[in-house]
């Protein structure tokens, strides 16, 4: 085990995987699914009363009436996607847990809300011109390479019908300016978020050139050593708006969070408004250049 914990001692290379899933994890998993559901907390979901803000933000600028159809990516165990049904719309929702999947099936169910959950990644979706509107919230956006973003962005185009628009949050470089590399650890004799069994969990937290932190939590019980990488980058707004646009999606507006205040240079989130740019209309904006 000694030598199995030395890896861990070494700063990971960029985008270096987790050993275990986080979000599917059979334990872990009953952790994130409380802290969704914790009203007052930011911590999976942002506290209740913000969700309803920006539910209320969002249906007001882009009505169901106008854009009946909307994905939303990322959905956990469906608070917005409920509010989002309250409100008219036809929601489908995406998200890599199981549990959360299966519990918002179930509440959508108690509530007579016709909501369509599927379980799965949604790197992985393969939908064509379906949706009016597509959301990603609380930052998901920032946790992916460079790749899968690109990726994300190309079945988001895909999904989206002509004209449809995309909603989501990032964190900016001003957050990144905050952040320092630290190291703790936590014993459990108990068991706690990370393990039902007794565990010892070391935290560091990593800086890279790139505007890009990693949050490394290693979790050592008795039978193994489970690594757990979580990653974050952190954005400004000419670098994602090149990211968007080379996915033929155009930056329509940015605000300082995903319930529309306005936009300031010190703000640590950022939401953008994009909308997708057919093909047909792209050329015609070229020949008027």
């Amino acid at each position: 085990m000694f030598i199995e914990l030395s890896e861990y001692i070494k700063r990971p290379q960029l985008y270096e995987l987790s050993t275990n899933k986080f979000w599917d994890d059979e334990h872990i998993s009953k952790g994130m699914l409380e802290a969704h559901l914790t009203a007052d907390s930011d911590g999976a979901t942002r506290n209740h009363k913000f969700v309803h803000s920006s539910v209320n933000w969002m249906s007001k600028k882009f009505p169901s009436r106008e854009f009946p159809k909307l994905l939303d990516l990322g959905c956990g165990p469906g608070i917005y996607a409920e509010l989002f049904s309250e409100r008219g719309y036809e929601v489908t929702g995406i998200d890599a847990s199981k549990r959360s999947v299966n519990y918002a099936i179930s509440h959508a169910k108690d509530k007579d809300l016709k909501i369509s959950y599927s379980y799965g990644n949604y790197l992985e979706m393969d939908y064509c011109q379906q949706f009016d509107m597509i959301t990603l919230i609380w930052c998901d956006y920032g946790a992916l390479c460079y790749d899968d973003r690109a990726l994300l962005l190309k079945k988001i185009y895909k999904a989206l019908k002509p004209n449809g628009i995309f909603i989501f949050d990032v964190f900016t470089n001003k957050k990144f300016d905050t952040l320092t590399e630290n190291k703790d650890y936590e014993y459990c004799l108990q068991g706690g978020f990370w393990s039902e069994k007794q565990y010892l969990c070391l935290n560091t937290s990593y800086l890279y050139e790139n505007q890009t932190a990693l949050r490394q939590t290693v979790v050592i019980t008795t039978e193994k050593v489970e690594c757990y990488n979580i990653w974050e980058h952190y954005f400004t707004q000419p670098e994602i708006a090149k990211e968007l646009g080379a996915a033929n999606l155009k930056v329509e507006a940015f605000h300082s969070d995903i319930a529309g205040k306005e936009y300031m240079d010190e703000s640590e989130t950022l939401c953008l408004i994009a909308r997708k740019i057919m093909e047909d209309q792209k050329h015609e904006k070229n020949k008027t250049r």
